[in-house]
């Protein structure tokens, strides 16, 4: 359903064309993942919700997939206007 935006992201990742915001850094390290985990998570995930930012109006989306370990991850992003990916939040399912 989702298949375009998800290869956005994938691109924004394989070209490290993505900020993260210092929430979803907090996030990642209350977890002990790192960039790597995140990163695989968004290449090898898949879609599973999309959200409407209620402030801003702009679409988020949640991307499940696993980390290097083996784990489950949700990473929380949305496209920027300028073509960016922005990591918003991640955590552990």
């Amino acid at each position: 359903m989702y298949e375009q935006i998800l290869k956005q992201m994938r691109e924004c990742i394989r070209t490290r064309g993505y900020v993260m915001t210092l929430h979803a850094e907090e996030e990642m390290a209350d977890d002990e993942l790192t960039i790597f985990d995140v990163e695989h998570s968004i290449l090898t995930g898949s879609i599973i919700e999309r959200q409407q930012d209620r402030v801003t109006n702009e679409w988020k989306y949640l991307v499940e997939g696993q980390a290097l370990d083996g784990e489950w991850v949700i990473v929380v992003a949305k496209l920027s206007l300028t073509g960016k990916l922005v990591l918003i939040t991640v955590y552990l399912v």
